[in-house]
């Protein structure tokens, strides 16, 4: 059969107008320690899964004492189903661990792989994986120990390429999940120096930002992502306001594929549902969690 260029335009268009990840939410949201990013989940699509892997990270999604008993913002933790009623679900079991004896990310791994088999994530609005700094802590805890050396100083290449691929493998496996994926990540802040100096005489230093991860995962991590945001917590009038940073290129790097569509401006409110309707992507909860 002669080869049909219109039969393979259809076909190249009917599989991009059927790929439910055309219409998959993917964001690496990262701020400085205490910006926000974790409490960012109470406005993320429910239910909402997230694995913790930062130490006391979940404490900032505990219920506020005016709650009632049902309301949907109210966490579960499946460790101990102390409130069935929740529909933000925590599994903290990640963020502890001896680095001497580590475990967190080869159970965290089976885990993850029974979840994918089983559906689980499918019941769930959000997943969320707080955060990436300390999950590739996690990642890198696993390499030393396989390598027979817990506790000891990374080896260049020996350890960082693997745990380099393992953090973009695990990442691509979720860009396949058809709940909304978002990644927390700590940024740290450096200056550099810029060969200039003030009317007084001192060095003008320029300041900027950096994602807290190891080797050129900073980079490559990144790549993963549709949208890459900066959450910054700033006090106006006596009051704390949220925003999402879209766009940014001087001290922050933040960028979205959105905003080059016209979708999103430069800073937006800090409300992931709010941001979902803007775009035009589904923004309305999933069916409630129903425990047994």
């Amino acid at each position: 059969m002669p080869y049909d260029p219109q039969a393979e335009l259809k076909r190249v268009l009917d599989y991009y107008n059927s790929d439910p990840l055309q219409e998959r939410f993917s964001a690496l949201v990262t701020g400085e320690s205490g910006s926000g990013k974790t409490y960012l989940a109470r406005t993320c699509r429910l239910p909402i899964h997230i694995d913790s892997f930062d130490p006391g990270g979940s404490k900032s999604l505990q219920a506020d004492p005016g709650w009632p008993k049902d309301d949907p913002r109210r966490i579960t933790s499946l460790r101990t189903k102390d409130n069935p009623q929740g529909q933000i679900v925590a599994d903290t079991r990640w963020e502890n661990e001896d680095p001497y004896a580590p475990s967190a990310y080869e159970q965290w791994e089976k885990d993850t792989d029974i979840r994918f088999e089983i559906g689980y994530y499918n019941i769930f609005g959000t997943y969320m994986l707080d955060s990436l700094s300390t999950f590739a802590d996690a990642v890198m805890n696993s390499v030393l120990n396989t390598a027979g050396i817990a506790g000891k100083q990374p080896r260049f290449r020996h350890d960082y390429t693997p745990q380099k691929v393992a953090l973009i493998n695990r990442i691509k496996k979720f860009m396949t999940l058809q709940c909304d994926f978002i990644v927390t990540g700590h940024l740290d802040r450096f200056e550099e120096p810029t060969g200039r100096r003030d009317k007084y005489g001192d060095e003008i230093r320029d300041v900027k930002f950096r994602l807290r991860v190891t080797g050129n995962a900073v980079v490559t991590v990144p790549m993963q992502f549709d949208e890459l945001y900066i959450v910054k917590n700033d006090e106006r009038n006596g009051e704390i306001s949220g925003e999402i940073i879209t766009y940014a290129q001087d001290k922050y790097l933040a960028r979205s594929r959105l905003r080059g569509e016209g979708k999103l401006d430069t800073r937006e409110e800090a409300d992931i549902k709010k941001l979902l309707k803007k775009i035009g992507l589904d923004w309305e909860d999933k069916p409630r969690l129903e425990l047994e």
